[in-house]
C-alpha cells in the first residue's frame, strides 16, 4: 500500500508562522480560520486556491478596520 504525503507542495501554504486569531479569529498572519488552517493538510489543491483566493479581501478589510 503506498501513502501520499499528509502535506501537497504543489499550493503551498500561506502561513508566516505568525499564528494568533484576532477578534474575528483569523489568524494576524495568513488572514485564514481555525477551520482553513485545520483543513489545509488534508485539502485538495482546488480548495487550498479557493482558500487562497478569500485571503487578500480578508488582508485589506483588516487594514481598513485597523486604520
Amino acid at each position: 500500500m503506498v501513502r501520499e504525503p499528509l502535506i501537497d507542495a504543489t499550493v503551498p501554504s500561506p502561513c508566516v508562522g505568525t499564528c494568533q486569531l484576532d477578534a474575528k479569529e483569523l489568524c494576524v498572519g495568513c488572514r485564514r480560520t481555525i477551520g482553513e488552517i485545520i483543513e489545509w493538510p488534508r485539502a485538495s489543491a482546488a480548495r487550498r486556491l479557493e482558500i487562497l483566493s478569500q485571503l487578500p479581501l480578508r488582508t485589506a478589510n483588516a487594514i481598513l478596520i485597523s486604520s
